[in-house]
């Protein structure tokens, strides 16, 4: 049994662990009570994915007592930053591995079952990936393509290049033949992911090579749909607006994380634009492609933040208003620059400035959805919901997991994966109604 824990980059390499595994010969549970071996591949990105991982682990730990767990193995980030701690504190974790060694799941595996524990941690810069058809956990027909490995822009809240490593982009020729295998495995739509997506191809061609990557993507049959996640929008450039623009698969939706508009807490959290940078960026992509979806993610609470420097970002989000926005308050992540800083902000304080700014892009979002009744939308269907007898899909401005859905109303039958046409007749909060036509 594996259970994938944090993010979906994660998610790919729990995928890619399953295939080498049933590769090897071994078959899978989703009883824990009946797993001989259990895998979590953890995270621990801020406090409270960390406070997850480690109860996963201890819950998991249980089944050698009551059923029939002969080997506990953790792997992913939480095993790459703290596997000292996990030997002195979690004696029931068997091996540990960290987030460049799960290529090797296999050879762990069995050493684990002769009662040889291994932990296998460092080398994070090197590069792993386990090419071919993967096990696709979330639905065969929309799939997670994961293009980069690691992080190089050192944001001062950030530890994942203490534990990913630095920018390592997979070579364009793995991708491909990847999403080809993907799309013969009736994959519709391809998810592209990394820490860090628009910066890809710089370190190995010597210059970023998204908008290529993404034509070569789009001439693959079975591919209707090709969506771009974490997109840092000091890398954005007018190649890459121009690509989405004119590439009829890809989504006209833009996955930005600005984190903070102010200059001055943008330069303490190290990233690399200001609030003039991001309002070209964002009238840039608006002006090429008027009905793009843009989403973006901020850090309420971040160290010196003031009240008034608080009240700039929420007339930001009134001015910009973005499609989707999601707000995390400040996690203190040790190990980090922005951990030593003076000027840390109460949780109380944190969570207040979160919730404000979450009402209000809640209002704007909800106006957005109500504005949107009478527009036709291609809308990719997920499942049918029986009891209520509607279907549930997207649209191009909706990525899975994170964004709203369409309930459409239809006489018709579908498979999850289809494309229909839908006409909007209504909205319920985040969410969309529509018939189809």
């Amino acid at each position: 049994m594996l259970i994938s824990l944090g993010c979906d980059k994660n998610l790919v390499d729990s995928e890619q662990m399953l295939s080498l595994l049933k590769e090897a010969g071994f078959t899978f549970t989703d009883e824990p009570e009946k797993a001989d071996i259990i895998i979590v591949n953890s995270c621990c990105f801020i406090g409270d994915a960390k406070e997850e991982s480690i109860n996963t682990i201890i819950e998991a730990g249980e089944y050698k007592k009551t059923g029939k767990l002969k080997g506990l193995i953790v792997t992913g980030c939480l095993a790459e930053r703290y596997a000292k701690e996990m030997e002195k504190e979690l004696p029931e974790v068997d091996s540990i591995i960290g987030t460049t060694h799960f290529t090797e799941i296999v050879d762990v595996v069995r050493d684990l079952q002769k009662g040889i524990s291994i932990q296998r941690t460092g080398d994070i810069d090197r590069l792993s990936y386990a090419e071919g058809h993967r096990i696709l956990t979330q639905g065969a027909y929309s799939s997670f393509l994961k293009i980069a490995e690691g992080c190089s822009k050192n944001c001062t809240y950030c530890i994942i290049p203490k534990i990913r490593g630095a920018y390592r982009s997979v070579p364009e020729e793995t991708l491909v033949r990847d999403a080809a295998m993907l799309a013969e495995d009736g994959v519709k739509e391809l998810i592209l992911v990394a820490q860090e997506t628009t910066l890809y191809g710089k370190d190995l061609y010597g210059k970023k090579t998204l908008p290529r990557l993404l034509r070569k993507l789009c001439a693959i049959d079975g591919i209707d749909w090709i969506r771009l996640m974490y997109c840092y929008p000091e890398e954005i450039d007018d190649e890459l607006i121009d690509t989405v623009a004119s590439e009829e698969k890809i989504c006209d939706y833009f996955d930005l994380p600005i984190q903070h508009c102010n200059d001055g807490i943008l330069k303490a959290m190290g990233r690399r634009t200001d609030k003039k940078g991001l309002v070209d960026i964002i009238s840039r992509i608006r002006e090429k492609i008027p009905d793009a979806a843009l989403r973006t993610t901020l850090i309420s609470g971040f160290p010196t933040e003031t009240d008034e420097q608080h009240e700039e970002l929420k007339a930001f989000i009134e001015e910009m208003r973005f499609d989707r926005l999601g707000v995390f308050a400040y996690s203190k992540e040790e190990g980090t620059v922005a951990a030593g800083m003076k000027g840390q902000i109460k949780a109380a304080v944190r969570k207040k400035r979160r919730d404000e700014l979450m009402a209000l892009q809640q209002k704007l979002s909800f106006e957005k959805e109500a504005s949107l009744k009478g527009r036709l939308f291609d809308v990719m269907i997920e499942g049918l919901m029986p009891e209520e007898g509607v279907y549930v899909g997207r649209t191009y401005r909706d990525a899975p997991g994170v964004d709203g859905m369409v309930f459409i109303d239809t006489k018709n039958r579908f498979m999850s994966g289809d494309i229909v046409k839908v006409k909007i007749t209504g909205s319920n909060g985040y969410d969309l109604l529509g018939e189809e036509i």
